[in-house]
């Protein structure tokens, strides 16, 4: 979803997989997956959102002029403090962890 609300709440979890989630791009993505999910990812799924997460970062280091208009998006302000193409990267992949099936759905 591209609604505001969602961007934000994206990069919100973004901030966290960052600050909270490790120090590696892996550790950070399994991070996110669980707290969206309560589940561990399955390797498969690691690697799609570690395939992902590098596609992005590489676009938003390409051009950072997006990556901050992207995590500029919402009412509360960012952390600063976080690279903008780093944050926007793990912004999108946050986003497609929060629309997975498994996130929206209990079964």
């Amino acid at each position: 979803m591209n609604d505001v609300t969602y961007i934000e709440a994206s990069r919100r979890l973004a901030e966290s997989m960052i600050t909270s989630g490790g120090t590696t791009p892996e550790e950070r993505l399994a991070y996110g997956y669980r707290a969206a999910t309560a589940h561990r990812p399955q390797p498969a799924a690691q690697a799609v959102l570690f395939e992902g997460f590098q596609q992005h970062l590489t676009h938003y280091q390409n051009n950072r002029q997006a990556a901050l208009e992207l995590i500029s998006m919402g009412e509360s302000p960012r952390d600063e403090t976080l690279d903008v193409a780093e944050l926007a990267s793990y912004t999108m992949t946050a986003s497609l962890i929060l629309n997975l099936d498994g996130t929206i759905t209990k079964e």
